[in-house]
């Protein structure tokens, strides 16, 4: 019997490639990765991808997972195909489900149709209002992308397609939570939120690149890399992301418990009861791998670097894939690498030290890997401490975290009220 693991794959159909140039995208520069002038997943590659992830997944619901670039760039008969396929390689015990992120400008009729046909979850790119969303999502003729973005989140709503937004908090928005917030709840009509923050880290040397959208003066890609301790100006202030978390989780509380979900929040509540569901808050790393386009597999899809390639799904299967001492180093090191500060640290089993990839400063002891997002981290689950325990009560009690709307059930529930 072949090995099963409880493992996420970020497939990228179409690699890097987008018809969008947003000013913070680290990933579209990692087309400079490979030779191909076009990068595509055919269809043999296709295949052996569904059928090797099936073969490695456990019974029960199985999530795909499409992203890109863009990956409606790849078409709809591409989307068609995997469809098929997976009914093809599914295990009786198997119910395969599917969810890509887009920019939704390409979306149709024809898209939504099948979108919800196949009963997709779409998570749609949009950084707010028009201003913020506008000030780096932009097309390759530098105009805002506000208007296109709407038009397809609005065919996708219109055919009964399951949305949520990811909304990246970044310099142009960080101040804004609760406006943000309330235009994708009241204008939007969404009800399934998750915030992402931007950090761009960049060595200084390459800094005045990075702050030119990551191409030089002649045009040219800079390849990105997690490397450097400096930010660029699009990169979200610390204490500014964790203010705009708290913003936004005191309207949530009192008013949306139950009928708005966002991430954030629900994997905050889900720590309180030891269990993790997003990879950025978990004790170590490992579950969550990427495949590029040709079937290269990397150790993660914010470490699509030379170092962190695992090897091909042409020549191994995914368990063979995530034993390579490759993945054993990647794994092991997010807890082994905490810094005594984080050790200490009475929010831990919240944060658990938060993505490797953002921890380039230095601790208040001088020790070198601290998350840059600390002190954002700090105010965040500093001012949600008490809702979070109160809700947390009324789980263990079976009740709903919803009840937390009654003001008394909240009075009373709080550490402070006792």
């Amino acid at each position: 019997m072949r090995k099963r693991l409880p493992l996420s794959v970020v497939a990228k159909p179409t690699g890097a490639a987008c018809n969008l140039d947003c000013e913070y995208c680290f990933f579209l520069s990692k087309e400079l990765l490979y030779d191909a002038p076009r990068q595509r997943m055919d269809d043999d590659t296709l295949r052996r991808y569904i059928a090797e992830f099936l073969a490695a997944s456990n019974d029960g619901e199985v999530m795909m997972l499409w992203q890109g670039g863009e990956p409606t760039l790849r078409g709809l008969p591409f989307f068609r195909r995997v469809v098929e396929l997976a009914e093809e390689y599914r295990r009786p015990r198997q119910k395969v489900t599917h969810a890509i992120q887009t920019n939704a400008t390409l979306i149709d009729d024809d898209w939504s149709t099948f979108l919800a046909e196949h009963d997709f979850l779409v998570g749609v790119s949009i950084d707010g209002p028009r201003d913020m969303h506008d000030a780096y999502r932009k097309n390759r003729g530098g105009r805002g992308t506000y208007d296109m973005v709407l038009r397809g989140y609005h065919l996708l709503q219109k055919a009964g397609v399951r949305t949520n937004i990811l909304c990246t908090v970044n310099a142009a928005n960080q101040d804004h939570g609760v406006e943000v917030y309330r235009h994708f709840r009241d204008n939007l009509g969404a009800r399934y939120l998750q915030f992402i923050p931007i950090v761009e880290r960049v060595n200084d040397e390459d800094l005045a690149v990075a702050e030119a959208g990551w191409r030089t003066a002649s045009g040219q890609r800079l390849l990105y890399r997690q490397e450097g301790a400096a930010v660029t100006s699009r990169s979200v202030d610390p204490m500014a992301y964790g203010r705009f978390l708290a913003e936004i989780f005191e309207e949530w509380v009192r008013h949306d418990v139950g009928t708005v979900f966002v991430q954030d929040f629900d994997a905050a509540l889900s720590a309180m009861f030891g269990i993790h569901p997003v990879c950025v808050h978990a004790p170590q790393c490992g579950n969550n791998v990427a495949m590029e386009f040709n079937g290269d597999v990397y150790a993660c899809d914010h470490w699509v670097e030379p170092d962190w390639r695992l090897g091909s799904i042409r020549e191994k299967t995914f368990p063979e894939l995530v034993s390579t001492d490759v993945m054993r180093e990647f794994s092991k090191k997010k807890n082994l690498q905490l810094t005594q500060q984080c050790r200490r640290c009475p929010h831990l089993r919240m944060c658990q030290g938060g993505c490797p990839k953002d921890r380039f400063t230095t601790s208040v002891d001088g020790e070198a890997g601290q998350n840059y997002l600390c002190p954002g981290y700090d105010h965040f689950y500093s001012s949600i401490r008490p809702d979070m325990v109160a809700m947390a009560r009324l789980v263990r009690a079976n009740r709903a975290p919803a009840e937390i709307l009654d003001p008394q059930v909240r009075r009373s529930l709080r550490p402070s009220a006792r």
